[in-house]
Parts: structure tokens; C-alpha cells; sequence
């Protein structure tokens, strides 16, 4: 016959299964005893069973709480959709997502999207079929209304937790996010700009996902707001597609035709993120345009790529493992059972060698 002991923590843990998602507090150690007829030193050792599998956890002078985990560890898992585990930004991102979620004592399996809304059907399809108890989604091409609402919401009504970061849907309004305020990153960028007399200033924006029309609604407000006249010919648009042809074929057309055919008289220029402004200051540099006597570039986010550019880039970017901390963090909460605000995080400036005052 088992000890006591492991008997009543596995009525303990029965008992917080049935709540699993949730986090609540036991009876005291004496109202323990009195339930199960079972000594103080019983209920202590069942409790000490339940905290070292991360169950429970103690509050000093406030008693035992669950922490929301399963006692279950498959049902634990959390999914994460994301375009790419390999490319740029992505493998320090996902690094700190899954271990936040770690600490968190959830495991995460990793779903490649590609930025693809077909690739992210047949995903959220299986997860349909195979569920877990959270998922984190950077979701596919967010300037649009996404065809996959039907599956996410049916993800939720199958009690299925949904956090969505870096982007979001506007048909899917109810689900909470983490994201770059991307408004005011653009809008700081452009004020830095005219701060330092620039009065023609162009940018490059992705289309297909929801930061790039954001981040170019904030560059333009920011010219209106200081009286600087925006000529929208100057504006380059790259979508998915071309941006794959960039990152694995090197092919920089669209980079080139903006130069040729838009960049005109402009003395500064916003990019989309780091890597877009690595390949275009390479770009400015083979047509004999220097980078910033002639031209300064500016961009959002700071990876690697910032420092190996020919001129180092001056960005705006978030501090270290914020992002991808922060989406996790909610993410766990979320599948605990706590109410979770959608959050926008603000942006530093990382002050380099790419931009100057103009010409």
C-alpha cells in the first residue's frame, strides 16, 4: 500500500486537473488534515510532491497555489507559427520564445509558415485535430483580413489559448497580440530625419504584412505634423515574394529600379528593417551614391546585419529579448487562465554612421 502521502497528492492533482488552465488556491494545511483524516506532516509531504512538479507553488504567508500547468505534461504544448526558423531575425527570436515558455514549464513544437496563408491552413488544421494548450502566431501576410479565421476560431472554441505577435489580424479583433508599435517607429524615424534638414525623404515598406503599412502611416504623419511636403513616388512597396528572391538569391532588382526610378532627389531614406537597408546601402554604394554624405539611411530593428553593412546603420530597436520574452510570457499566462491586454513596445534609437545632417 502507497504512503499517504502519495495518495493525497494524487487526489491533489485530480483535483487540479479538473481546473487545469486556471490557477486557484488550495485549503490551508488544516483544512487538508480535516477532509482527508491525515496528519499536518502527510499534507506537507503531498504538497512538496506537487511543488517539485511544478503544480503548485507556496506564497509565503499567503498558502499553496496551483500554477496552471497540467499535471499531464502533453498537455502542456504550446504551437509556434512562425514564417522562418532559419532566416535573419528569426533564430535569436525563436530562441527566446521557447525559453521563456521553458521557464514557464510549457515544451512548444515549431510550425514553419513561410508567410504563406495555405501553408498556415493545413497547420492550424492539424493542431484542429491534434490540439495543444496554446498557441503563439506571427500570423501570414496581416495587411490583409486573414481566410483562416474560421479555423482559429474554431482553435478557440475548443479552449485552445491564441496570442498572436508581430502582427494580427483585423477580421480576428477579439484575440489579443504583442507587436512593435510600428506607428510610432515610423513616426520617430521621420521626425529624426527632418531634425537633421532633411526635406525629401523616401522609404521602403513590405506590402503583404500589416508593419509595413503602419510603419510608412507613421513616416508620413511625422512629415505632415512638420510641414514637410511627401511626394508618394518616392515610396517602394516589396512584398513577400520579392523579399524571398532577396534573402536567397541575392536578387536586389527592386532595390535597383527604387534607385532609379524613385529615389530622385531625396536626400534620406526610411527602410522597412535592417536587412532591406544592408542590401540598399550596398546598392548606393555600386552607383557611386555615399552613404551619408549624399544619402542617409535609416531603417527599424538592429540585428547583426546593422554592424556588417559597409556603414554601420543607424535603427530604431527594442531592447535585447524583449519581443519574443514578452509574447511568450503573455502567451503562458494566457494558458494559465489570466486575462492578457494587447501590448505595443516601444522602440530605442541606435545612433550609428549611416545618417547625418543633410547636404
Amino acid at each position: 500500500m502507497s504512503a499517504k502521502y502519495v495518495w493525497l497528492a494524487e487526489l491533489l492533482k485530480n483535483l487540479i486537473e479538473e481546473h487545469a488552465g486556471s490557477i486557484f488556491k488550495l485549503p490551508t494545511e488544516a483544512a487538508l488534515c480535516k477532509k482527508y483524516g491525515v496528519s499536518r506532516q502527510t499534507v506537507r509531504k503531498a504538497l512538496s510532491v506537487l511543488e517539485e512538479e511544478h503544480l503548485i507553488e507556496k506564497r509565503q504567508g499567503s498558502g499553496s497555489y496551483t500554477t496552471g500547468l497540467s499535471n499531464k505534461a502533453e498537455e502542456n504544448t504550446a504551437a509556434i507559427l512562425i514564417c522562418s526558423d532559419t532566416e535573419y531575425i528569426y533564430p535569436s527570436l525563436l530562441a527566446d520564445i521557447r525559453n521563456a515558455l521553458q521557464k514557464q514549464g510549457f515544451s512548444s513544437t515549431v510550425y514553419m509558415t513561410e508567410n504563406q496563408v495555405s501553408k498556415e491552413r493545413k497547420i492550424l488544421e492539424y493542431l484542429l485535430a491534434h490540439p495543444v494548450r496554446g498557441i503563439l502566431s506571427e500570423g501570414c501576410k496581416t495587411a490583409f483580413p486573414t481566410p483562416n479565421q474560421d479555423l482559429y476560431q474554431r482553435l478557440a472554441q475548443k479552449g485552445v489559448s491564441l496570442l498572436f505577435f508581430r502582427g494580427s489580424y483585423t477580421n480576428l479583433p477579439d484575440f489579443p497580440f504583442i507587436k512593435a508599435d510600428n506607428y510610432e517607429g515610423g513616426y520617430f524615424l521621420g521626425k529624426y530625419l527632418v531634425s537633421l534638414g532633411h526635406k525629401k525623404i523616401a522609404g521602403i515598406f513590405k506590402s503583404d504584412d500589416m508593419q509595413g503599412p503602419e510603419r510608412c502611416h507613421g513616416f508620413l504623419s511625422a512629415l505632415r505634423d512638420e510641414s514637410v511636403t511627401f511626394q508618394e513616388e518616392t515610396i517602394c512597396y516589396f512584398d513577400t515574394v520579392k523579399l524571398s528572391a532577396l534573402q536567397k538569391k541575392h536578387d536586389t532588382g527592386f532595390l535597383s529600379d527604387f534607385i532609379t526610378h524613385q529615389l530622385g532627389e531625396s536626400t534620406a531614406i526610411i527602410c522597412h528593417n535592417d536587412e532591406i537597408a544592408y542590401w540598399l546601402i550596398k546598392e548606393l554604394i555600386y552607383r557611386n551614391l555615399r552613404v551619408p554624405e549624399d544619402v542617409s539611411v535609416v531603417c527599424f530593428g538592429s540585428s547583426y546585419l546593422s554592424d556588417l553593412s559597409p556603414v554601420p546603420i543607424t535603427s530604431i530597436s527594442h531592447h535585447k529579448h524583449q519581443l519574443g520574452t514578452a509574447a511568450a510570457e503573455a502567451l503562458g499566462n494566457l494558458m494559465k487562465g489570466a486575462f492578457i491586454s494587447s501590448r505595443k513596445i516601444p522602440w530605442k534609437l541606435n545612433i550609428k554612421k549611416s545618417a547625418s545632417s543633410c547636404p
